[in-house]
Formats: structure tokens, sequence, C-alpha cells
């Protein structure tokens, strides 16, 4: 008989995350963890100033100290050839600063000592000199007449653009925009913001000069990437060098790029022929690895007087800090920014872009985002709330009589991408009802009477994910496709590598999973590896939600070359054809005799006991998944939100989303992850506030000024699974989830608080919504805008 799948723990089983048993109990096997014989301690001086020419760097002193091994300069990284290493986004950054600091956290030097103590002591003794220079903190000023060039390293680079790139239609645009009735203009910021992991960035780098073998324990989210990069930075043959990615605490794209720490650890153990740790410590984090966002808005959207969309304008301005590091697809320069509108039906549209250098820690990275997604999704429903406003519509039916319809897949974007299901209307529908869409309209406005101020904020979006499709998508030239590598033991339990890294995302859980639902093998029979270059085929690594998209994919192509070399033994061991076999779940069954039929397990050993003439023994292989298209989820998220008159204080009142990722591999973990993005997307709105001064210097470098919310602070969720439309190209239909909350979440809460504000004229008020920014925008009835510099003398 077929096995159930539910009880196996196959797909569609909650099952309970088998990497949780480690972790509850303090066994984790952290980056920091990590103790080798002879092990040395490096820590980081970083620059107290945001633009500097350094004059002269003293060091003698740093050497004088009882322990100190090694004090790396920029002078001594350059006589090695390595002040300077490639960014994913083909442009350069300083290792160690050489010639000035271009940032307030930049890396100066390093030194190498018995333990982190000594070390920290040593980097405090030594003296830099440094000639301030003017600093830039926003494209503004970054393009202003007479502004200092930040990137006077580069040759041919006059000034502090980095790139113009647009998309889309012009001409077709700028007509529709001719004969339009109504045209609704917004301009918005999207300000920084840290993904701030539980665990900083961290390496463990030990070079052995008897094996020339470099082995690198480090904090990444894609260890094969960073084996290549560190192979052309280090100058090293790539299969010389090992790089283990341990348990990651949190990532969220912050573990993507290539970091200093990381390079100079690696040369410190080939210098000194001894295992060199680097820990960051919270401000290190904060202040100087890969931040998120930081662009600029300025939206237009065509309307006919009736509400229908007729044409999208959309310039971006995006500050990437001091150097162009984003970790995104080769040819994209402002990522998938474009990808904005893709569920509603409109004819034409045309996207610039602009990318400037500044005096901040280089930006870009994908917080829980695809590639610049986050910030399209934002626009694009504040343009929706904002235009439909301007129409005097209702903002759900303006949304619904927008949508692309159930019968128009697979539809064409107007920026040329191909969407290929969903409901979108029906996913709304779910939503008005669960939040009780009228009655609250009602009460609104019976609460406005009494002073009291109610909003509603809706926010409609589909998110394209797992970027892989090698026709488009490549980062420094490597293809995003993944892989995954299955092999079953002869007792029929079985192992699954893949060139995915998870960071809490499940993937320990969910990859068994998908195994069972291929072939009957209970999920507790199967162990699941990652993160170990030396073991785990060639991946892209684990970002802009790949991993059910792309690794999920491969891990279930591999199962199923894996059950087509079972049908072979099965018909072996039936003495029949493999034409005449049959499958269900978990066995094999002679077509004409349905009781004549062999377990998995007994083709298992058949591979390694009983194998036909000719085959080659055993039962492993090797998949790898280059998808044929993005996978498209699309959500509606609904918030109802109080605002105090008095104070700008705003609470949640109900949170409601409607999620249709296609088929859930673990609706458990599937709920955990639309928890966690809704509790991101509610920070950025509402108190994550990572900004700059005037002298830019960083306004939240700490968790006293960088707010994250605990329990206390984090409203309850209502999540809806009603809706669900399998991706048609995916091997079983699902389309991801792990990034659609933190996506399409934040514009929920902020329209939801505009909408409270309504009959103010208040049109916009930048994130993160605080309360003396509310508190303004309400009593002076205008617009608030946070972009920096800010003051810090009040």
């Amino acid at each position: 008989m077929s096995v159930d799948e539910i009880k196996i723990g196959g797909l569609g089983a909650s099952r309970k995350r088998v990497e949780d048993d480690r972790f509850i109990r303090g066994k984790g096997n952290y980056t920091d963890d990590i103790v080798l014989p002879g092990m040395l301690h490096m820590e980081i001086l970083r620059s107290p100033l945001a633009h500097a020419r350094i004059k002269s760097i003293d060091t003698s002193k740093a050497w004088n100290i009882p322990g100190v091994h090694l004090v790396l300069t920029g002078e001594m990284m350059a006589s090695r050839n390595l002040a300077w290493m490639p960014t994913l986004s083909y442009d350069t950054q300083a290792v160690l600063a050489t010639d000035k600091v271009r940032f307030q956290g930049q890396e100066v030097a390093c030194v190498i000592a018995d333990d982190p103590y000594i070390a920290k002591d040593a980097c405090e003794a030594i003296d830099v000199e440094y000639e301030p220079l003017p600093a830039i903190v926003n494209p503004e000023q970054a393009l202003a007449p007479g502004a200092p060039l930040i990137r006077d390293d580069k040759e041919n680079q006059p000034d502090n653009v980095i790139y113009n790139w647009e998309v889309g239609d012009k001409n077709g645009t700028d007509e529709a925009f001719r004969n339009a009735d109504v045209v609704s203009k917004l301009t918005l910021h999207y300000p920084r913001s840290h993904p701030s992991p539980i665990e900083c960035c961290g390496s463990v780098a030990d070079f052995n000069r008897a094996t020339s073998k470099l082995t690198v324990y480090m904090t990444t989210q894609a260890p094969h990437i960073i084996r290549a990069a560190v192979a052309m930075v280090a100058e090293l043959p790539e299969h010389m060098i090992r790089i283990i990615s341990p348990d990651i605490g949190g990532g969220f794209g912050n573990k993507v790029p290539v970091y200093p720490g990381y390079v100079c650890s690696i040369l410190a153990s080939i210098l000194l022929e001894r295992p060199v740790k680097w820990i960051e410590d919270k401000s290190g984090n904060l202040i100087s690895t890969g931040f998120a966002r930081d662009v600029y808005l300025k939206g237009e959207m065509a309307l006919r007087k009736d509400g229908k969309i007729l044409a999208i304008r959309m310039h971006t301005d995006a500050d990437h800090g001091a150097f162009f590091s984003d970790a995104q697809p080769s040819k994209f320069k402002i990522g998938l920014m474009h990808s904005a509108f893709a569920a509603y039906d409109i004819p034409v549209a045309h996207l610039t872009a602009r990318g400037t250098y500044s005096n901040k820690a280089p930006g870009g990275v994908a917080y829980r985002c695809s590639f610049r997604v986050t910030e399209a999704m934002f626009f694009q429903e504040r343009m929706m709330q904002a235009a439909a406003s301007d129409l005097g519509m209702d903002q759900a039916a303006f949304r619904r009589m927008n949508f692309v319809s159930d019968d128009d897949f697979p539809h064409r974007t107007p920026f040329g991408f191909l969407t290929d299901s969903g409901q979108y209307a029906k996913c709304l529908d779910v939503g008005l009802k669960a939040i009780n869409y009228e009655d609250f309209r009602v009460k609104q406005q019976e609460a406005r009477k009494s002073g009291r101020l109610l909003g509603l904020g809706i926010s409609t979006m589909t998110e394209p994910l797992g970027a892989g499709n090698s026709r488009e998508y490549d980062i420094l030239g490597i293809k995003m496709f993944d892989s995954a590598e299955l092999k079953v033991h002869m007792t029929g339990k079985a192992i699954v590598r893949t060139g995915a890294r998870g960071q809490g995302q499940g993937h320990e859980t969910t990859w068994a999973q998908i195994v069972s639902h291929e072939l009957g093998i209970p999920a507790d029979d199967i162990v699941v590896e990652e993160g170990d270059t030396d073991t785990a085929p060639f991946g892209m690594g684990t970002y802009a939600s790949r991993s059910t998209p792309v690794a999920g994919a491969a891990v279930a192509m591999v199962s199923r070359k894996i059950r087509a070399k079972a049908r072979k033994l099965a018909a072996h061991l039936l003495e029949v054809s493999e034409e005449d076999v049959d499958w269900e779940l978990g066995r094999f069954y002679v077509r004409s005799a349905p009781d004549r039929g062999v377990t998995i397990q007994e083709c298992a050993m058949a591979a390694y006991s009983n194998m036909p003439d000719g085959m080659e023994p055993g039962l492993e292989n090797t998949a790898y998944y280059d998808p044929p298209n993005l996978t498209w989820p699309f959500a509606v998220y609904i918030v109802t939100v109080e605002v105090d008159p008095q104070t700008g204080v705003w609470d949640v009142l109900n949170t409601v989303a409607v999620d249709d990722c296609g088929v859930r591999i673990n609706p458990m973990i599937v709920e955990g992850q639309i928890m966690g993005g809704l509790t991101e997307a509610y920070a950025m709105s509402s108190m994550q506030f990572i900004t700059f001064d005037a002298e830019g210097n960083c306004v939240g470098s700490n968790y006293m000024d960088y707010l994250l919310p605990s329990a206390w602070e984090t409203p309850g969720f209502e999540l809806h699974s009603e809706v669900v439309t399998p991706c048609p190209h995916h091997p079983i239909g699902a389309k991801g989830i792990g990034e659609c909350a933190a996506v399409g979440g934040p514009a929920a809460f902020v329209n939801a608080v505009i909408d409270a504000l309504s009959g103010t004229g208040v049109r916009n008020i930048d994130m993160p919504l605080l309360p003396d920014r509310v508190w303004e925008a309400n009593t002076y009835h205008r617009d608030v805008y946070g972009a920096p510099p800010v003051r810090t003398d009040e």
C-alpha cells in the first residue's frame, strides 16, 4: 500500500523544525563557537569621520603591546595588491583605507593578537591623522554643482554618478499622459534600513602552509560565491579553498557580501600561518555592513476619470554609499525595481533610475527582498493609495478594477516581466471580509465625530522570486542556477546536500519533506546538509527568496532522477518490463497486478545488492536547476490603526494577511515566515531609524537609537491561506514566501496612518512614521519629508 504523506512528514505536513532541537538547547554551532589550536584574534580600527584624507597612520604603539602579532594597514595591503577588492556590482571597494576614508566606520587598520581584548586595546593605540573633507549624505548633495568627488580613486569618474538606467516605453508613456484625465503624483523616500541579524558577521581563517589549503569558517549566505571571490582576491587556486558556513544567526541579506574583515583575517592567517578569528561587534555591524533601501521616488500615474490606470512614470535615485556593492543580478543596475505594478493591468510604463555615491557605508543588500523589490512594492502601493484618493475612489475598488484578471495569465507586465498565475481579486475579497471592511468604514466616520482618528491601509502586491533564469540572471557572470545532491543508502535512509544555505528558513526540515513527497521516504529518515563547499554541490546561495523557487526545485528534480532509476530496479525485482511498472507514494507496483509491488527501500537495497546487468550500482544523483521563469506569489495585507492626534502615537488595531504562495511545503513554517516578515514590515514603518547628520555621522548605530520591536510592541497578525494557485512551471507548484510580508507589509501600515489623516491634505509621511512626524503632519496639515541630513544639535 502507498504511504500516508502527512504521516511521513511529506508535502503539506506541519512538521516541527528538526534544526530547533539543537538551537533551543544551546547546541548550535556558530562561527564564534569555532576554536582552533593556536588561534589568534583580530579587531578592526574604524574611521570616526565620514569623509577625510588620511595624512598619516602611526602603528608603533600598537606593535609594542605584548601579545600583538600583526598590525595591518592599507599601505601593507597595497603592497600585496589587496588594498582594494571587487564588489558584486563590478565596482571596487577599499579593504583598508589608503588615500582617504569615505564613510564613518570604514576599516582603516586591523590588529591580530592573542585575544580580542589585547587586539582592541592595540587598535586604540593606533594614531591616525585625518584631514576632514565635506560629507555628502543624499543624492541631491551628490549631484550639486561643485560637490566633492567621493571616488577620486577611480579613473574617468568626473562626478558622483554611478549609473543612469531606464526601462519601458517612454514614447508610449508620454502619449498616455497627454491623454490622461487625471495625473496623480507622489514623492517618497524609502529610508536606509539595516537587516540587524542577531549574530554579527565573522570569520575564522585557517591557512595550512604544509598543504597550501585555506579553510575559512564564516557567516555567509553564499559559500560558493565567497570561495570564488576569495580565489580572485587572494590569488589562491579555488580547489585549495574551503568555505564552511556553520549555523547562521540570521542573515536577511546582510551576510551575502564580501566584507573587508573576511579578507583581512584571511591575509593575516596566510602571513602568520595560524588561525585568525574575527567577530564583529554590534556597532561595527550596524555602522559598516550592508544596508538596504535608501531610494528616492518621483512617481506619476496617468488615469482615466473612471479609475483605469493608463500609464506609470517613475524616477528613482538610489544612494549607494561610498562603494557600489549591491548584491543583485549584473544586468539590472537598480535591481528589479521595474517589477512594480506587475499585479495591475497597465498598458505602458517607463522607469528611469540613477545611482549616486555618498559618504555612507555601502548599501544595496537585498534585505529580505529580491533585489529592490521591497522599494518597488512600497512605491507601487503608496502611489495606488494616492491615486485612489485623487480620484475620490474607494481604495479596494480602485485596486480591484485594475488587477490582472484570472483569465489573463500568462500576463506580460508593462516592464516586460511574465507573470503566470494568480487569483488577485479573490485574495482581496478574503482580506476585506476578514477585516470587516464595510463595517470599519462606518466606524471610522463615527469615530471622527468624537475626534478619534481611525485608518485602514491596503497593500496588494506580487513579487518576483527565485532569480536564476540563466538567460537573464547572473552575478559576476555566474549564472544563478542552484543544485541538489541526493544519496539514498542501501537501508533506505537518505542524505540531501544543496548549494543553498539556510539561516532560519527551515531548510533541514522542508528539503526532507520534498524528498518524502517525491519518493515516499519518511522525512525523519532524511538528513540535510548545506554550507560546506567541499561537500555541497555548487550553488548561488540563499537570498532574494531563492530557496524554494530554485534550490527546492533542484531537490525535487534530483528526487525524480532517483525515482527514475528506482523504477528500473523495481522492474528487475518484479521481473516485468519497466513500462509495466506504476508508482504510488513509497512503492512501485505491476500495473496489471497492483498487489505485486516493491517499496522504495527495497529498491535502495537492490541498488547495492541485486541490480540488473549493465546497471551502475548505487542510488544517488545530482541536479542543477535553471528555472524557466521567476515565480510570482501574491499577497494582500490590510491594517487598521488608531492615531492619537495629541501625540502622533499610532496603534495597530488589526492586521490581516492573505498570501497565495502556491503549494505550501510546511504550513507551520510558512506561517512563521509571514509573521516574521510582518514584524519587520511593522518595524520599518514605525521605528527602525538609521539616518545621518550633515557631517555624515550615523544616527542609529546602536540599539538605543535603532529600535527593533520586541514582543511587547509587535501587533498580532491574522493569517489566511484559502487561496492557492500553484506555479505552473515549478516542479511542486511552490512560489516562495520568505520575503512577501516584509516586501508588501510596510505600505499597508503607512497607508493606514495616512488614511487616518485623510481630509487634512497630508499625502505622505516618510518612514519611519515616528510619533513626532505624525503629530507634525496632522497638526500643520503638511507632508513630512525624512531624508538626511537630520539635525543633531536640538
